[in-house]
């Protein structure tokens, strides 16, 4: 064999196991699929998914799903064409999911207190829509890094009522009670963590980066509004503010008399803020397909999605264009009456 044909040869065979050793190599992109649906009206592991305290519930029916969307943490070449073959997912470039040189323990908080937002903004947006007011503020703990001096004492969510015995309702009283001691000394914080009993923990001060006079227990915390009564809303393995329109419309239905499902099975997606402005997600055609999968009629879905919605509509799936809450609850009340035909659609 010449010589020439011998190192053609060769590096054709080097070419072809580089080739199919690559197919193993990890690939800057994740992949996107349909993920498990939740009926905010029911139950998760026995527990009601809403569970209103102080306050009359009704009985409803149908259901009010959530949509999700799973994630590939890890992806291959070879699994990435195969998942870009699947026309029910979707192969994105990681940068789009994942912000550059974040942690995934830092992504993971993120994604969590993200959830707990939407929580909170879907509370205020369906107790508002149903003329509730508000009759105070809490201060809650929004964010511990981590060396902190509150780290280890206090979570994420907890409420903080007091500090050094002085009760505090807003972030401006938690700083002027903080500030009354010199940096290095304790100060003793009062808070409420779920709905257990207020505790109390102390914290030793650090000086502030920015003033070394300033004491600071090294905590971000945000306010959130008070209610009559109590509403809590328990899914913890669910990430991202997603969930908010579908967390809204499940307290109303809860705390109105009659089923604003009509029996239906309802799903949707969007986030909300707390005057109840809905706006766009993403992953918003796995989500459909997952919606498909749990036998959904109706999909509420935010107008800045509906473009890429109408694309992946399965037949007998009805797309609900939605703005508002306001706009969402108007849109299901019409479902199967003679106003249906004014719901507006993507």
């Amino acid at each position: 064999m010449a010589r020439r044909t011998q190192t053609l040869l060769v590096a054709a065979v080097l070419a072809l196991v580089l080739g199919i050793a690559g197919l193993w190599l990890p690939v800057p992109f994740v992949t996107l699929a349909p993920g498990p649906v939740t009926d905010t009206l029911g139950s998760v592991k026995g527990v009601s998914l809403i569970d209103v305290e102080g306050r009359a519930t009704y009985p409803t029916s149908g259901r009010l799903e959530l949509t999700t969307v799973e994630e590939t943490p890890r992806l291959n070449l070879l699994g990435a064409l195969e998942d870009w073959l699947d026309g029910d997912r979707a192969v994105v470039p990681r940068e789009l999911i994942e912000p550059p040189g974040a942690s995934q323990a830092e992504i993971q908080q993120e994604n969590t207190q993200a959830m707990l937002d939407s929580q909170t903004e879907a509370t205020v947006a369906a107790l508002t829509q149903l003329g509730i007011k508000p009759t105070g503020t809490a201060v809650v703990v929004y964010a511990i890094p981590s060396g902190s001096p509150a780290a280890g004492k206090l979570n994420s969510g907890d409420v903080i009522t007091e500090v050094d015995g002085v009760a505090v309702h807003s972030q401006d009283e938690l700083k002027t009670q903080i500030a009354k001691v010199k940096p290095g000394e304790d100060v003793k914080i009062g808070y409420q963590r779920g709905s257990g009993a207020t505790a109390l923990t102390a914290v030793t001060t650090k000086p502030s980066p920015d003033d070394a006079t300033k004491p600071i227990i090294g905590i971000t915390t945000t306010e959130r509004q008070l209610y009559p009564f109590t509403v809590r809303i328990r899914l913890s393995d669910v990430g991202g503010p997603s969930a908010g329109l579908m967390f809204a419309l499940g307290i109303v239905d809860k705390l109105t008399p009659g089923q604003l499902t009509g029996g239906r099975t309802i799903a949707g997606t969007g986030t909300i803020d707390q005057t109840g402005k809905v706006g766009p997600i993403g992953g918003i055609q796995q989500k459909i397909l997952g919606a498909r999968g749990s036998g959904a009629s109706v999909f509420l879905v935010p107008s800045g999605n509906c473009a890429d919605a109408k694309r992946m509509a399965p037949r007998g799936l009805t797309l609900i264009k939605v703005d508002t809450l306001s706009g969402a609850l108007d849109a299901v009340k019409k479902l199967g009456t003679p106003q249906q035909a004014s719901i507006p659609a993507c």
